[in-house]
């Protein structure tokens, strides 16, 4: 069966500089990635179709992303960046989705990790701009850690009407303590509209000597909690490279996933992310 790689990145850095990509340690990625870079790495995974992620919070990115969806056949989706707190928010979507290539946005996501306040979700302004997803149809990515997540399992539980999507199994600290971090999770998988991306985890591993043992304890919690029918894989390229080729990525995820049955691993590696992003 066909894969899904349902999150990965792509940037020019000479349209416009990756904020986030500061330090030496970053040195490995500071290079442009394109979709024609990506194209045969997937193919080589039998991955035939991509959810492309937003990477800084400017609106000038989405529209730039829904014409690289557009433009070939791999990427089948974007999760895009407006901002939620904006009183035109309504407006800033339909005019997304009232673009030619605006059949191909998804999704919405906004860098809540980066957010010094932990309750960011919680705020009047974020929930009315949440909700307008809701309204439009949209998913909702989730990129939290695990101080985030208390505010994250209110918030979902305020909006049952809309789909979130738990990006990076909410980045914990590979090789630290399970708590609290697997207490916020569980917490969001009781919830019905939540689903978790098994991705990110080598990045939050030790970048240069880490092993499938050390990724187990944190996707077997994953797993049991949302089950495989409400996870999907992502690779989380091109960032993944700083501790990982795309097929270590993976070749990771297909040892972490090896006890599920031939149906469960589908649903991992392609159909959890075609239902929930309706590719």
């Amino acid at each position: 069966m066909s894969r899904v790689d349902a999150h990965h990145h792509v940037w020019d850095l000479g349209v416009r500089e990756q904020s986030w990509m500061a330090g030496a340690a970053m040195d490995p990625i500071r290079r442009n990635f394109l979709i024609d870079d990506l194209a045969p790495l997937a193919a080589a995974a039998d991955v035939t179709q991509t959810v492309l992620v937003q990477t800084v919070g400017l609106a000038a990115e989405t529209p730039e992303f829904l014409e690289v969806a557009a433009s070939n056949d791999l990427v089948a989706g974007v999760v895009g960046w407006v901002d939620l707190t904006a009183d035109d928010v309504e407006d800033a979507l339909a005019g997304l989705l009232n673009r030619p290539d605006g059949q191909w946005l998804k999704g919405i996501r906004h860098q809540v990790h980066d957010e010094p306040d932990v309750e960011w979700l919680n705020r009047a302004d974020v929930r009315r701009g949440l909700a307008v997803v809701a309204e439009a149809g949209l998913v909702y990515d989730l990129l939290t850690k695990a101080p985030h997540l208390p505010a994250a399992v209110e918030t979902v539980r305020a909006l049952p009407e809309l789909s979130f999507v738990v990006d990076h199994i909410s980045k914990p600290e590979i090789g630290g303590d399970l708590e609290p971090w697997a207490t916020g999770l569980r917490d969001l998988a009781a919830e019905p509209n939540v689903t978790c991306k098994l991705s990110g985890m080598v990045t939050e591993a030790s970048w240069t000597d880490w092993k499938v043992a050390d990724l187990k304890p944190y996707a077997d919690v994953v797993l049991d909690a949302f089950g495989p029918d409400r996870v999907m894989f992502g690779s989380d390229w091109p960032v993944c490279l700083l501790a990982a080729s795309y097929a270590e990525v993976v070749g990771a995820a297909e040892d972490l996933t090896a006890q599920l049955t031939a149906a469960e691993r589908d649903q991992v590696f392609g159909e959890t992310a075609r239902r929930t992003y309706h590719l």
